[in-house]
């Protein structure tokens, strides 16, 4: 009789591999910003700032064709749980992974006003403007910001 064991072994070894694959090839923040930091720091600001226009200039042409102005865009992404990002105290940046040579995903932490912490990531191409947000996964984690 074969044992239960051995499929279970081999999932777990198959989950070691594919999170030791991601941890190998994430990369750590480096010393200065990058531009799609920068981009994220822009967007982040501007909607802590109230400044629909510039959050959404920082957002990729599918949002900025989407959204009919930029007013819409603001209450949209604040309404739809994305508000601990416009009123998050502080962020940083954690690592990075490339995802081909045009496209990028992004851990960002935020501190909310309450001390709350929340853990994103982006995801951002290049444009011909430059670095573009594309979509963002938020998340509160159980821990508490300092």
């Amino acid at each position: 009789m074969r044992s239960l064991w051995t499929p279970i072994r081999v999932w777990f070894a198959l989950c070691v591999l594919m999170i030791s694959a991601w941890a190998a090839t994430a990369q750590e923040m480096p010393a200065a910003p990058t531009p799609w930091q920068d981009v994220i720091t822009g967007q982040v600001q501007a909607f802590r700032d109230q400044d629909a226009k510039t959050a959404l200039s920082f957002a990729g042409k599918g949002f900025q064709a989407a959204f009919p102005s930029p007013e819409s865009f603001y209450i949209s992404i604040m309404s739809s749980g994305y508000a601990p990002i416009g009123l998050s105290a502080s962020h940083s940046f954690g690592s990075f992974q490339m995802v081909g040579d045009d496209s990028v995903a992004q851990v960002v932490k935020f501190i909310g006003a309450k001390q709350e912490l929340y853990e994103a990531i982006y995801l951002l191409t290049q444009e011909d403007a430059g670095w573009r947000v594309q979509g963002v996964q938020l998340a509160k984690t159980p821990a508490i910001g300092v």
